[in-house]
Order: C-alpha cells, then sequence, then structure tokens
C-alpha cells in the first residue's frame, strides 16, 4: 500500500513555551479541598470544551492528515532508510490516522460505548446522542461532533489508555491529584488534541517523517507497533503534570500542551532510548 502524494493536513497551533524539565515530573500528592466544577456549571463547561476544539484541532471538519510536509529544517534528516517491519508499522500507523469517526458504522458505536463503560461502569449511558457525555468532557450531548478534529484513531486512543492503564485513565478523568484548578481541562476534548499533537510532532503528515523525534519513533514503532498509542498515554500523564506545577487554569492549555510537546521532542531525541519504555517520561503511568 503506497500513500498518495497529496493530501491536506490541519495547520500547526504551536507556539512553544519551554519550562524546566524538572516540573514535568514533579508529582503533587492529593490533597483535601480539591476544586471541582461547580453543580450547575453544564453550560460553562460545554463553552470551555469549544474553546479547547476550537483553539487546538480548528473547524469540527474531517479532512484527513496527510500531506507532503515543507518543513526546512527537517529535510536534514530526510536520507535515512527504514527497514521492512519498520516501514509496514508506519503505513498501518497512518492508515489509522485516515480513517474518520463515522457515528453511523456499528463498530465506531460500539467503540464510543465501550470508552463510557470504561469510564463510568456503574452508570448505564442512556444514548450515544445524551448530556451525560459532558461528565466525561466533551463538548457536547454528541461526543461524534467532537471526533471530527482528530478522526476515529483519538478514540482508539483513549480506549488503549482505558484497557492498558485503568488506573491512570481514572486518575485522570477524575483529576485525583493535586490541588486543582476551579476551572479544569475538559478530559475528552484534551484526549483529541493530544492525538492530535502527537501526530503533528512525530510528522506522520509526511510519507516518512523527517525531524528527529519522529525519526527515532519510527525505530520505536519497530521494536513496538503500539508504540504510538503508549506514546499518547505518556503525553496525556505528562500534560496533567504540566497542568499541577504551571497551576494552570483553562486558558493555558495550549501553553501546556506546547510545553509538553517540547518535553517529548527532547525525550525523543535522546540516543539511549531504544523502546517505548525507556521514555523518562513512561515512568508517570499508573498500571
Amino acid at each position: 500500500m503506497r500513500l498518495r502524494k497529496h493530501r491536506q493536513c490541519f495547520p500547526s497551533c504551536s507556539s512553544h513555551h519551554r519550562v524546566d524539565e524538572d516540573e514535568i515530573y514533579r508529582r503533587h500528592k492529593k490533597r483535601d479541598g480539591e476544586l471541582e466544577w461547580p453543580h450547575d456549571s453544564t453550560h460553562a463547561k460545554s463553552q470551555l470544551a469549544q474553546c479547547f476544539i476550537n483553539a487546538m484541532v480548528g473547524p469540527r471538519s474531517w479532512t484527513g492528515l496527510f500531506t507532503r510536509s515543507s518543513n526546512k529544517r527537517n529535510e536534514k534528516h530526510g536520507d535515512y532508510s527504514l527497514s521492512p517491519l519498520q516501514e509496514q508499522r508506519l503505513l498501518r500507523l497512518q492508515a489509522r490516522l485516515q480513517v474518520p469517526f463515522d457515528e453511523n458504522r456499528p463498530d465506531h458505536q460500539e467503540a464510543l460505548k465501550a470508552l463510557w463503560r470504561a469510564a463510568f461502569p456503574d452508570v448505564a449511558l442512556q444514548g450515544l446522542i445524551s448530556e451525560q457525555w459532558k461528565e466525561m468532557g466533551w463538548q457536547g450531548s454528541n461526543p461524534s461532533t467532537d471526533f471530527r478534529g482528530c478522526g476515529f484513531i483519538s478514540l482508539e486512543n483513549l480506549l488503549f489508555f482505558t484497557r492498558t492503564y485503568p488506573v491512570s485513565f481514572r486518575r485522570l478523568l477524575f483529576k485525583e491529584d493535586g490541588k486543582r484548578a476551579t476551572w479544569e481541562y475538559p478530559f475528552a476534548v484534551a484526549g483529541i488534541n493530544i492525538s492530535f499533537m502527537l501526530i503533528k510532532m512525530l510528522d506522520l503528515c509526511s510519507a516518512k517523517p523527517r525531524c528527529l523525534p519522529g525519526i527515532n519513533f519510527v525505530r520505536l514503532l519497530g521494536e513496538d507497533e503500539a508504540a504510538f498509542d503508549v506514546l499518547y498515554c505518556i503525553a496525556f500523564e505528562m500534560v496533567d503534570a504540566q497542568w499541577l506545577a504551571m497551576h494552570a487554569s483553562y486558558m493555558q492549555f495550549n501553553d501546556v500542551l506546547q510545553a509538553t510537546r517540547t518535553q517529548l521532542e527532547r525525550e525523543l531525541s535522546l540516543e539511549d532510548t531504544q523502546r517505548i519504555h525507556d521514555l523518562p517520561a513512561y515512568n508517570l503511568l499508573y498500571q
């Protein structure tokens, strides 16, 4: 299977924000009196989620993710070879990126229901369109509209997270660590933004990554086909840790995401990283 040469890619939404590396890993102990969403804040949460969608992944429409990037800073890294296994796994990952979320597909519907069951096993879901979804951090009653920002892979990432690292998933979903902000980042929409950020950071819009973190990631992919999904879980933990370290509010989420990207780029550029589990930030995950 070969990739077509001309495919549209989402615009970048980067503004780099550097932080001390140690701050990324600083854990905040759980404290009493953590601030939570007010019970009557449904409308405010919906507006906040809309703000995240518009600011980070752009208009809610599926456009596909591939193009041949013209980023000149990456050109010096373009001349390298992939092993047959690396190439095969990269193509499979890129094929996943092309799948839009289709609310009419039974398998996509079931995946969405599975996410709800994992998040709220004791709460019956009233329907695929329900106000209940806002409790997970979707911007409205129909989460399928949010998936149009990054396709089905963003749902696959969330499902992988809850199935592989359920303790971490629930800890972040329910904001169990640290002194939380009055207005927290919406969990589900943040997850979509993390998927999008990783796709851009790893240069997966290109037929073959040309940035150093992307090149090194392909090598990790050769060791573990689930490397992208594991990296997503790591990134989610890093976002939350950075959120707490910065004492951030919802208006600073973009800065938090960019700081996370900067740190991930550093870690993916380390020479002694042979497996995805070798990344220093992997230690943030709870099984």
